[in-house]
């Protein structure tokens, strides 16, 4: 009976949304890395967000994929819902956005299964580091 019991919940927690991994509040981050291209909101939307994340019906954050009510399908959007939930101005390293950007490997990266490139990842953080300006 026992067994039972313990193959019984063992099956029910393994969907359960809370066993994925969770991202740390904060890492630590090198913001003297060499930058990608200049590390503007325009740069960072136009070069790395919408590309990446936000360019197709498919993508996490278009606007139909719209993941954690995040999108990137404009640039206003993508600003705004980044400032309100993910980024901390000023503070790279306590920003959500950096530290999924920075996390390969786990079950929280950001892009999936591939990351941004090292120029490009410097580029966001040394955008949050000078306060995130629009």
């Amino acid at each position: 009976m026992h067994f039972r019991v313990v193959v019984l919940a063992s099956l029910l927690l393994a969907g359960c949304p809370g066993s994925e991994e969770q991202p740390p509040m904060c890492i630590t981050v090198d913001t003297a890395c060499a930058p990608l291209y200049p590390p503007t909101f325009a740069n960072v939307y136009t070069n790395t967000l919408r590309p990446t994340c936000g360019a197709t019906n498919s993508s996490c954050h278009s606007a139909a994929g719209m993941k954690g009510g995040l999108s990137f399908a404009d640039e206003q959007t993508a600003y705004d819902g980044l400032l309100n939930t993910r980024v901390t101005p000023g503070d790279p390293g306590c920003s959500e956005m950096v530290v999924r950007t920075s996390s390969p490997g786990t079950d929280y990266e950001m892009p999936p299964g591939g990351g941004l490139s090292a120029g490009a990842r410097c580029s966001l953080l040394q955008w949050v580091q000078a306060g995130a300006p629009r």
